[in-house]
């Protein structure tokens, strides 16, 4: 019935605080830990989270303005963890629990 995420900067290994998520229309920014939660019921389909990474980064070099990860809702009732570990050229993500 929820979504959360979890960013960790893999350059620093550090939690990404601060970084702007936006899941259907709803921005959130990722707290000290790197956390975000979106607590809206989740409906069935495809769905896109949105990271803000260009914004994050700054001034720092980058390659990735932003970052989607694309997935899929089967089940509206599950909770869907997207953790995403973020460095300035790469990035890695799946289905966490």
């Amino acid at each position: 019935m929820s979504l959360s995420t979890h960013v960790l900067d893999a350059a620093t290994g550090a939690p990404a605080a601060g970084l702007p998520v936006v899941f259907e229309g709803l921005e959130r920014v990722t707290d000290a830990d790197g956390r975000a939660r979106f607590d809206d019921p989740l409906v069935p389909g495809t769905r896109r989270l949105v990271f803000g990474t260009g914004a994050w980064f700054g001034d720092r070099p980058h390659f990735h303005p932003e970052v989607v990860v694309t997935f899929t809702v089967t089940d509206p009732a599950a909770h869907l963890h997207v953790p995403l570990l973020l460095s300035p050229f790469a990035y890695s993500t799946y289905r966490g629990s």
